[in-house]
């Protein structure tokens, strides 16, 4: 123990035997290694890992596993129907198959237990959202909020949101959004193309989806 003097009642601190007890112990049983594991895994939120982070969850009121409804995008062709008709009536791509619940993996977790923090103190005015976001994606890249009028709002990101993330914001139900306003996030960003069509990448540079993908919050 660092100074385990402080840990004696002061009126027990005048004791020649029991803080000579306490003094043996102390050279006996060293547990600073076991305080600092426990600071780094449990006390430290930036550093918690597994049940530190569960107990954290349960401090801020957010849980590790979250809901994903079914998606049913799929790439092919429009009808008269206005539905989508994949090749061979079999979708090339059909995102989540169906609704059930995922648990987060602890760098996830973190995220969204800071981010539920966040939400449970700060005002939503577009100074502080635009704090929190860039906090929460410190070097991905550009993100910010539009204040669009008529009670809109979007949080745009100029890089590629990664699954958990996109999660988050979408299915967490934790992500600020001002009481009466539409909010969406727009993924803005680069991606495979032709140089005439404007601002896109080669093959082997950039992503052959949309450039521009606007996901409804509320």
């Amino acid at each position: 123990m660092y100074n385990h003097k402080k840990t004696i009642l002061a009126q027990y601190a005048n004791s020649p035997r029991i803080t000579g007890l306490i003094a043996r112990m102390n050279e006996y049983f060293d547990q600073s290694a076991l305080f600092e594991e426990f600071r780094k895994k449990v006390w430290d939120v930036s550093t918690a890992v597994g049940f530190g982070l569960d107990i954290w969850g349960v401090i801020v009121g957010v849980s590790r596993d979250i809901q994903l409804p079914a998606e049913g995008d799929y790439f092919g062709y429009k009808n008269a129907d206005n539905d989508w008709s994949p090749f061979n009536d079999d979708p090339f791509y059909g995102g989540i198959s169906g609704a059930g619940t995922y648990k987060l993996l602890d760098e996830s977790y973190r995220t969204l237990i800071m981010l539920k923090a966040m939400a449970n103190i700060s005002a939503t005015t577009v100074p502080v959202l635009n704090r929190m976001l860039q906090y929460l994606f410190a070097g991905r890249g550009r993100c910010y909020v539009n204040p669009l009028g008529n009670m809109r709002l979007r949080y745009t990101f100029e890089f590629a949101l990664s699954n958990s993330e996109r999660a988050i914001i979408l299915h967490s139900g934790v992500f600020p959004a001002p009481m009466g306003v539409q909010v969406t996030a727009l993924e803005s960003y680069e991606n495979f193309g032709f140089q005439e069509a404007g601002d896109t990448l080669p093959f082997n540079d950039g992503i052959l989806l949309d450039q521009n993908r606007i996901l409804t919050i509320s």
